[in-house]
């Protein structure tokens, strides 16, 4: 407590003293770098010093004072500045995001309905119905094949019945053939026997 007393026993002579002596120094120089730097290190350069203490001018103390709350208000506007444009950017930001969820779901669909093929009323994925379609032409030409090949071995079976039934046909027109000369040769001789018959009962 008793050193907070004597702290601020001293700050307040500083300040007497500083008052004091700003008033019967006037300020006629003039600082040429106009930033905050600059007016404290000017400051601090044309302050005296007194037992140890420094005195500053307080007209240059007013206006490094001055500069630090323009400053700061500046500082503050173009922060809230920057606030208000990463509000916009940021629901600028929000909407797009939106736009291109939109495009994506539209996009998602087109692609859905691209891929998608209908056959009978039902829904197909196109690799599906590709799949499905070439297991069809597969099968059926294998079917086709199977066809070719069983009408082959029946086009043989039958180019081999019809060149049977062309051998039986052939020998039985050959057998029906010597039949008929047979029968005719048997007639003649039938007739020759009637004949001689006849001959012999007519003397």
């Amino acid at each position: 407590m008793q050193k907070i007393k004597h702290t601020l026993l001293f700050l307040g002579a500083m300040l007497f003293l500083n008052i004091a002596f700003g008033q019967t120094l006037p300020d006629t120089t003039k600082n040429t770098d106009p930033s905050l730097n600059g007016q404290y290190q000017f400051m601090l350069k044309k302050s005296k010093s007194l037992y140890g203490a420094r005195l500053i001018n307080p007209s240059r103390l007013s206006g490094v004072w001055k500069s630090v709350n323009d400053t700061l208000r500046k500082e503050r506007k173009q922060l809230q500045e920057a606030k208000q444009e990463i509000k916009t950017q940021a629901q600028t930001i929000s909407t797009l995001k939106g736009e291109v969820s939109g495009k994506e779901n539209s996009l998602a669909d087109a692609t859905a309905s691209v891929n998608e093929i209908k056959f009978l009323g039902i829904s197909f994925n196109k690799g599906t119905y590709n799949t499905i379609v070439w297991a069809i032409i597969i099968i059926l030409g294998a079917g086709l094949a199977i066809v070719i090949f069983q009408s082959g071995k029946y086009r043989k079976e039958a180019t081999y019945r019809t060149q049977l039934y062309q051998e039986v046909a052939d020998e039985f027109q050959a057998h029906k053939v010597k039949a008929k000369d047979k029968e005719m040769k048997l007639a003649r001789e039938l007739q020759d026997e009637r004949n001689r018959w006849d001959d012999s009962r007519g003397r």
